[in-house]
């Protein structure tokens, strides 16, 4: 019997969903970032006030003093939707798996010196509690934000925090043993060199303007700790025993690197919008940045000793290059 297979194409009567195409300007495929981000975010039908905060709605722009004309602006370079996020985070945890085996595999983590280990101890574990601080931060941008652009970055940047944590977690472990994590606590909690950072953090559980929140988590306090640790005192124990503590805090790094571009996309398109906006990020930003770099201050003396007033000069001016090129004046 002959079959005659023949190609037929059929025209879709639509491109994609009414609410993506009213905002990419008419019936045109959409990707799956536009189509999973944009007219997302509810802002009707919620019946009534919540009790716990009758001033405003569930979902309200008036959260924040910052204001845009369109929630949408923002845009995420990375085009992370769930989808995205996860094949790019299952490849980064691949990688870091792999590193955390060949470590312990090796012996690498026994072999390190005495003095080197226990710096890393003293500098890396704390940190646990700082990540979950972020990621209570970040789930609260996410919550009482507003327009999907910009909060759905924010509970992916929340799980990243986590995951960190327990990175970190299992650096220790490796390191030494469950005990070293009693320790950590113990020095978050008492330790002066940790109190100022803490201060910060449990401070910033109280910020009622999620923007400002952002600014204060996303923007100042990861962009000046995460240099500060995983680059300046990471080279401090890299010279000291070589890179094997580089090699359990790769994702942090390569992390870092990646979520930077999204943040900073973040705050330009918002300085951008109006000039009262440009200047109350900066005056957000100038704010935390001095109080983070007193927070940080006692931990780069611990770590890295008397160069430590030079590296964080050296990280308030390349910070500064950084939100000037975000748009904010400082």
């Amino acid at each position: 019997m002959h079959i005659d297979l023949r190609t037929v194409s059929i025209k879709p009567m639509r491109q994609t969903f009414d609410n993506v195409a009213r905002r990419i300007g008419g019936d045109k495929p959409a990707s799956r970032y536009q189509e999973g981000t944009l007219g997302v975010q509810a802002d009707a039908n919620f019946h009534y006030r919540p009790l716990w905060d009758p001033d405003h709605e569930l979902f309200d722009v008036t959260r924040t003093r910052v204001k845009m004309a369109d929630w949408y602006a923002f845009k995420d370079p990375r085009q992370l939707y769930y989808g995205t996020y996860t094949l790019a985070r299952a490849r980064m945890q691949e990688t870091a798996e792999g590193d955390f085996d060949f470590v312990e595999s090796r012996g690498l983590a026994s072999a390190l010196p005495e003095a080197t280990r226990k710096l890393a101890l003293d500098v890396l574990l704390p940190l646990r509690h700082q990540e979950w601080g972020a990621n209570m931060n970040n789930a609260f941008i996410c919550a009482y934000g507003y327009g999907t652009a910009i909060t759905q970055p924010c509970i992916y940047q929340a799980m990243d925090h986590l995951g960190i944590a327990q990175y970190l977690t299992r650096a220790g472990l490796l390191l030494e043993d469950e005990t070293a994590l009693d320790a950590a606590k113990d020095a978050w909690l008492n330790n002066a060199t940790w109190q100022g950072l803490r201060r910060y953090v449990e401070d910033s559980f109280v910020v009622k303007d999620w923007f400002e929140l952002f600014v204060a988590q996303n923007l100042v306090l990861d962009g000046l700790l995460y240099p500060l640790v995983y680059q300046h005192i990471d080279n401090a124990l890299c010279a000291q025993a070589g890179p094997t503590i580089s090699m359990l805090t790769r994702f942090q790094t390569e992390w870092f690197a990646e979520t930077r571009k999204w943040v900073d996309a973040s705050i330009k398109t918002a300085a951008a919008e109006s000039a009262d906006n440009k200047a109350l990020l900066s005056q957000w930003t100038t704010q935390y940045r001095d109080k983070a770099i007193a927070a940080l201050l006692p931990l780069a003396k611990h770590a890295l000793g008397e160069q430590a007033e030079a590296v964080m000069t050296e990280l308030k001016e390349e910070f500064n290059i950084r939100a000037t090129k975000a748009g904010l004046a400082l």
